[in-house]
């Protein structure tokens, strides 16, 4: 049995959560988390989130009054919330809280955040911030990743699909995808030294983890002021789904088909022919399309991880 919390008050947490995050068991965890906090005398506000802007919106609020801000969901609503405190001007003054609630929950990953209401408690209330890296994506800040390829088209395709949801979603996504890809010509451009290179998918990454649990960049560090650029080049088809069983433990990096960069600004263009659009990912949302310059903002979050 884990040992009992001890009073620690002086902290006040404000929960923003996703309601559509992880469904009952999530909120079943917030529950338990919330009610250990109380029992341990901190204060916890608890507020659902209307959408994106609404979420950033009461982050910055409840920051602004001296509150530990708690993202609770998957890495759209992490990636969000911790973006938009990442991107106030008394950032580095703001304490990030990440309750995992989500289906991927990569970023909880790379930090080695519980998912164990006990653990987690513990870790909010006793555990000294952190200082993480983010990324400036376009303007706006996220904490994970960046990218534009195939798994980016898969992202939207699983948007789109009406009749699945969750993982069975991404699932038929991603295989729609890879069906229909044809190679991306890109202009990559990292700390102003450019490549043209053809490929499936261009990944800039703060984080190891992206797409549930894949560990497609695993030297990555969430502290060290750089950025991890994976690319996979061009190839058969069967190429792909091989890299594909490799990211579970990262092993695709030692395939002479992936490419591994590293600095702090990568620009990612599309080179080829005029007409064709790119969307481009970040922590599991589709801002846009390329070009997408991603920089990386070094310590700019406070975050309560092991």
């Amino acid at each position: 049995m884990p040992e009992p919390v001890r009073d620690h008050g002086a902290r006040s947490f404000t929960a923003i959560v996703n309601p559509a995050a992880g469904g009952s068991a999530s909120a079943s965890s917030l529950i338990t988390l919330a009610r250990l906090l109380r029992e341990a005398g901190a204060d916890v506000a608890v507020e659902y989130s209307r959408g994106l802007e609404h979420a950033a919106g009461v982050a910055r609020a409840a920051a602004g009054t001296g509150r530990v801000v708690l993202g609770v969901g998957g890495d759209g609503m992490v990636g969000c919330v911790g973006g938009a405190l990442a991107g106030l001007d008394a950032g580095k003054d703001a304490v990030f809280g990440i309750v995992p609630a989500g289906r991927g929950n990569d970023f909880a990953r790379q930090l080695g955040v519980p998912s164990d209401p006990e653990e987690l408690a513990k870790l909010l209330l006793e555990g000294e911030p952190r200082p993480v890296d983010a990324i400036e994506a376009n303007g706006t800040p996220v904490l994970g990743s960046v990218y534009a390829g195939v798994d980016a088209v898969a992202n939207d395709n699983a948007n789109k699909t009406r009749l699945l949801r969750g993982s069975a979603a991404y699932y038929v996504g991603a295989l729609r995808a890879i069906i229909s890809w044809r190679a991306a010509d890109y202009l990559i451009t990292v700390d102003g030294e450019s490549r043209s290179r053809q490929g499936y998918t261009v990944v800039a990454a703060n984080s190891g983890y992206y797409g549930f649990g894949r560990h497609i960049a695993p030297d990555a560090r969430v502290d060290d002021g750089l950025l991890d650029v994976i690319l996979i080049r061009n190839g058969p088809k069967k190429l792909f789904f091989a890299v594909m069983r490799e990211l579970e433990d990262g092993s695709h990096v030692r395939r002479p088909e992936v490419e591994v960069m590293r600095g702090r600004e990568v620009r990612i263009e599309l080179a080829g022919p005029p007409g064709r659009t790119l969307p481009y990912g970040a922590d599991g949302e589709l801002p846009g399309v390329l070009p997408v310059t991603a920089k990386v903002m070094p310590g700019a979050l406070r975050v309560l991880a092991p």
